[in-house]
């Protein structure tokens, strides 16, 4: 299971003021450290970027890749910064995202295109989430057939069934799980999945964020979740991924495995 490191995020109190002061080290700093407790990727998250979009993205990217080498998730709906970043990224960069509203879905999936990207899409058209899986399902189909047409391989494409918080709308748990279910059905191999799955705590209380996302986490799991944009700094969510892993026989077991 891909876990993609969300900490490089402009709405945080030290890397929001970093990025628009243009300093490294707090980035840096924060982007060695999820590496560190066991990200495989980052998100690199600058909002919507209306001001100086292309310039941030480009400098931010690059100062993330001056202080770790792996794959970068850039995450913006400004398409110019997007593509800004799409350009330096040194490694095979992932879209954060695309989406069933028309114009972001022809944006995206051009870039991807462009870019030899990867490409998050967001099962939700612009009327907002669906409220079942079913609904989530049409959407998804519909970016498939967008990439068809653009040439990107399906391969290349982790769905995001979007999760909404437990203490706002209980039964889109159960539905998140069924639309990962079904999306694995569209394909043969099956399509990858991912889920920002912070999304599931949010708004619950402190002492219980961390149980939820765990267990949350568990449960997509059974059902074939490939990737999930998450908090690495959690170790006993780290260590269940760790577990994940083994128990899908993807590295070997040994007794130390969590060390």
């Amino acid at each position: 299971m891909l876990i993609i490191g969300e900490k490089v995020n402009v709405m945080s109190l030290t890397i929001g003021p970093a990025m628009k002061n243009r300093d490294p080290k707090p980035i840096q700093d924060m982007a060695a450290a999820q590496v560190e407790a066991g990200a495989n990727a980052l998100d690199i998250n600058i909002g919507p970027a209306r001001k100086d979009g292309p310039e941030m993205m480009e400098w931010v990217v690059n100062t993330v890749q001056d202080a770790v080498d792996v794959t970068l998730c850039l995450d913006t709906t400004n398409a110019e910064a997007m593509e800004a970043g799409l350009k330096v990224c040194k490694k095979q960069p992932i879209i954060n995202s695309a989406s069933g509203e028309p114009t972001r879905l022809e944006t995206m999936t051009s870039l991807a295109a462009k870019y030899d990207a990867k490409l998050i899409g967001l099962t939700m058209p612009a009327t907002g989430i669906p409220r079942d899986a079913n609904g989530r399902m049409a959407i998804a189909v519909d970016i498939m057939t967008k990439m068809a047409e653009k040439g990107v391989p399906l391969e290349n494409l982790y769905l995001d069934p979007l999760i909404l918080p437990i203490a706002v709308s209980q039964e889109q748990a159960l539905e998140g799980i069924e639309a990962i279910k079904m999306f694995r059905q569209l394909n043969d191999p099956p399509l990858k999945t991912v889920v920002g799955l912070s999304n599931i705590s949010n708004g619950a209380l402190a002492e219980t964020k961390p149980l939820l996302d765990r267990t949350y986490l568990t449960m997509l799991a059974t059902v074939g979740l490939d990737a999930a944009i998450a908090d690495p700094f959690d170790k006993e969510l780290m260590d269940t991924v760790k577990t994940v892993r083994i128990l899908r026989n993807e590295v070997l077991y040994c007794h130390s495995y969590l060390d």
